[in-house]
């Protein structure tokens, strides 16, 4: 079985079509320049993942999630990841008010804001333009259509369900892949790590709260809230010790 391991998940290769991810306690900022270990933070990722997959099944988006086994991984397609990321920003804030000072913090965009990165960590994920996705080949134009497409509409379908629960959905980050027949399919995490969502004091249930304060106390903490808002039961983390 191939493993493949990156600063946050471990991959396995069960066969020509499905991986069993694996959610680590590790977590990184700067650019994985500050490094620690958050006891459990793997748990409830993979917990808030397989959550959030389901929800945006039900509601008409496909994804690579298949199942999650009650503790720290889920069973997804295999896929062949597409290295670009997609960040869609309901409000200004992080990276966006560094690049462009004009915004307002948490100033609202409405429509949302679409952001694309090539995923590439030794240059440090650089911004780029859709002309510069479909000039390099990393997609088709109408590849690139259904990935805008499916990330406004996951955007808009997990903001109503954060906004049920008295949050408010900041940015989410949206990696993609395709499957053996070529279809685009919502891929990695959908968790803490890959967005920033705020209660109604404005604290934060994120990653945000460790790059801010380097307190793996603190996140964890926040991480445990999100859960219990999403209304996901975290007896694994008894139940495994």
């Amino acid at each position: 079985m191939s493993v493949y391991e990156g600063k946050s998940k471990r991959v396995y290769v069960k066969d020509d079509y499905i991986v069993v991810i694996e959610f680590k306690d590790d977590v990184t900022a700067m650019d994985g320049a500050v490094k620690a270990i958050a006891k459990d933070k793997g748990v409830m990722n993979a917990a808030v993942s397989a959550y959030l997959f389901n929800y945006l099944e039900s509601r008409g988006i496909k994804t690579h999630f298949i199942d999650y086994d009650g503790y720290r991984c889920i069973i997804a397609k295999k896929l062949g990841i597409i290295p670009v990321e997609v960040i869609v920003r309901n409000y200004a804030y992080g990276s966006l008010l560094k690049r462009i000072p004009l915004y307002k913090p948490l100033q609202k965009l409405d429509p949302p804001l679409l952001e694309f990165h090539f995923k590439d960590d030794s240059i440090h994920d650089p911004l780029i333009l859709p002309e510069d996705i479909i000039y390099t080949n990393l997609l088709k134009k109408n590849e690139l259509d259904t990935v805008i497409e499916v990330s406004l509409k996951a955007n808009d379908v997990l903001r109503e369900l954060f906004t049920s629960k008295n949050l408010v959905l900041v940015d989410i980050k949206f990696e993609f892949g395709k499957d053996k027949n070529g279809n685009i399919l919502l891929a990695d995490e959908i968790s803490g790590d890959t967005l920033r969502v705020l209660d109604e004091n404005r604290n934060h249930l994120d990653k945000e709260i460790f790059r801010k304060t380097k307190d793996v106390e603190l996140l964890i903490k926040a991480y445990r809230e999100l859960c219990n808002r999403l209304g996901i039961e975290m007896k694994s983390i008894a139940a495994y010790g």
